[in-house]
This record gives C-alpha cells, structure tokens and sequence, in this order.
C-alpha cells in the first residue's frame, strides 16, 4: 500500500514541477518581450506585457519572491520612461523590499535597484533622498567589488549626475573624475564607458567655463567613438 502511496505522492510532485516550470518559461517569455518592446521605442506595448509578466510571477512564485522584484523593477523602469515618477517610485519600494528580504542588504541586486529608486526621487526633486541611495549603494559594490571596479565607477557617474543636476558643480567634478579614472584603468582608454565618462566631465566643464579642457575631452570621446563605433 505505502508504494502505491509513494508513487502517487511522485507522481503529483512531478505534474506541479511541470506546471511550475511551464509557468517560468512562460515568465521568462514575457519578460524578453517587454525588454525588446523597450528597445524598440514601444513602452504602452512593452508596460502591458510587463504587467502580465508580474501578475504571472506573484501567482506562480509568491508575492514575495524574487522574480517579483524583477517584474517590479522592469515595470518601474517603463513607467519612468514615460515620465510616471510616481508610479515608478512606489514599484521600485516594492521591489527593494523583496530583494533586501530574500538576499539580504548588501546583495548585488539591492545596490542596483537602490540606483533605480535614486532616479524617479531625482527627477521628482527629492535630492537628499536620491544622495542617501546613491551612496548606499556605492558603499555596497566598494565592500563587496573594490574601489575599482566598473560597477563603482557607475554609481559615481549616477551621483555626479545628481549633484550636477543641482548646480554642485565642485562636488560633481571629483566624482567624475575619479570614474573616468577607473573605467580607463579597468576597461581601457578606447572603451564606449570611458567616452561617454569623457562627455560628462566635458559638459561639465563647459558649465564652470572651463571651454579648452571641455574641447580637448569632447576630441577623446569622438575619437573612442568613431574607433569604436559606438553610438
């Protein structure tokens, strides 16, 4: 009796893994149309799916789960595309709870999304709240990556940005600086990274006055470019 019992008991466990892992395919389906909806420009198309894609994973994985807080995030990001800071904002809350709950604090996870939500406080002028996640975040990949690792070197281009945006122009320019100085190190002196930090500290200098050093920067970047062909 107990091995018809135990071939039973196998038998519902194998039909619920089935069913689970058809619904993770069909997640991950959607979650790769939405990304390539961004892509082309199409974000009322891409947050439709995007919806789906979360309302599929809190009724497969749990309310809690992470692939929730990667349907959150992605979602997040379209409304703030479209200008929704609101919205954005309280989905990135939801997110960040979730990855600080299952992976802890200082996951990698918690340090990216901590940028996200800095962006939606930005651009709603919440700076100091914005300056908080930033720097938490920053202090997460320099404990768990290094000062000198190109994740670092992106936040403080993020931070630079949100001291740049409110004219902290003193402030902003050793950020810059130091990740310029790290992607060129790591990355190299011809990759896209260290273009694009080359075009900041440029514009930067434009703003203080500083127009021969902002030329002979923008010189660099265009060269990087056309080398590279990055766009």
């Amino acid at each position: 009796m107990w091995h018809r019992k135990l071939i039973i008991a196998l038998t519902l466990c194998l039909v619920v893994a089935s069913a689970v892992l058809a619904q993770q395919q069909k997640w991950d389906e959607l979650t790769q149309q939405a990304i390539k909806l961004y892509r082309e420009g199409k974000y009322a198309e891409a947050t439709r799916v995007a919806e789906q894609a979360l309302n599929l994973s809190q009724k497969t994985f749990g309310p809690d789960s992470v692939e929730v807080a990667s349907s959150l995030k992605g979602l997040a990001l379209l409304h703030m595309r479209q200008g929704k800071y609101i919205e954005a904002e309280s989905l990135l809350k939801r997110s960040l709870a979730i990855y600080e709950k299952k992976l802890g604090p200082d996951d990698s996870e918690v340090a990216e999304t901590l940028n996200y939500l800095a962006m939606p406080y930005r651009l709603q002028g919440k700076y100091s709240e914005a300056e908080r996640l930033h720097k938490r975040s920053l202090a997460i990949r320099e404990r768990k990556l290094g000062p000198d690792h190109p994740e670092v070197a992106t936040v403080l281009s993020y931070l630079a940005v949100l001291y740049d945006s409110q004219g902290k122009y003193s402030e902003a320019e050793p950020l810059y600086r130091r990740s310029l100085e790290i992607r060129e190190k790591v990355l190299g002196p011809q990759h896209p990274d260290v273009g694009r930090s080359l075009n900041d500290l440029a514009m930067l200098y434009k703003k203080i006055g500083k127009a021969e050093e902002a030329s002979q920067l923008e010189k660099r970047a265009k060269k990087i470019k056309s080398q590279s062909g990055s766009r």
